[in-house]
């Protein structure tokens, strides 16, 4: 099926679509979620309570912003982030690290072309070692700028400035792609 298909059916309610997107997406869009949560069984619910967010809400997913995969992968990234800063999730339950997240989700599920395609380990590398560790913590650790701050003994200033400005680095590394 071709994403425009998928879409299609997926805003139509057609069982066989979402039978189709579950059977080709749920294990890369499943290994999101395990580098973030590595409890098999909270994953599992993290990962059920997504995809019924991505059947539900397609009509919500916007193609000029990218593609369906990039969508439904965040979708349960913010999900797995979201359930990690819940009372339920003690600070044991931290995640890897970004060098887990990226060649994880290539070797575990399957998805070399979709990591490759964002550029994800090419931008990542390109940040120097402060912005590196800054947003692996936020993006893929799920923590807060207040407990970088915290744990890490660095001024909540200073971690709100690095983030920005590895986000700016990014987006000038992404502006020239």
């Amino acid at each position: 099926m071709e994403e425009q298909e998928i879409i299609a059916g997926l805003k139509a309610r057609n069982r066989k679509t979402v039978e189709y997107l579950y059977a080709k997406y749920s294990r890369a869009l499943f290994a999101v979620i395990t580098r973030i949560i590595s409890d098999r069984d909270l994953a599992e619910e993290v990962f059920h309570d997504a995809f019924i967010k991505i059947t539900g809400k397609i009509d919500s997913y916007d193609e000029s912003k990218g593609r369906l995969y990039t969508w439904m992968a965040n979708i349960c990234r913010n999900a797995a982030i979201d359930k990690t800063r819940s009372k339920e999730f003690s600070e044991k339950h931290k995640t890897n690290s970004i060098d887990d997240f990226v060649y994880g989700l290539e070797s575990q599920s399957g998805t070399v072309e979709a990591v490759d395609g964002i550029g994800v380990r090419e931008l990542m590398g390109s940040l120097n070692d402060e912005y590196k560790f800054i947003v692996d913590c936020v993006y893929f650790k799920g923590y807060t700028h207040t407990e970088i701050s915290e744990e890490f003994n660095i001024p909540l200033g200073t971690v709100k400035s690095r983030i920005r400005a590895a986000i700016n680095a990014l987006k000038k590394k992404v502006d020239r792609i």
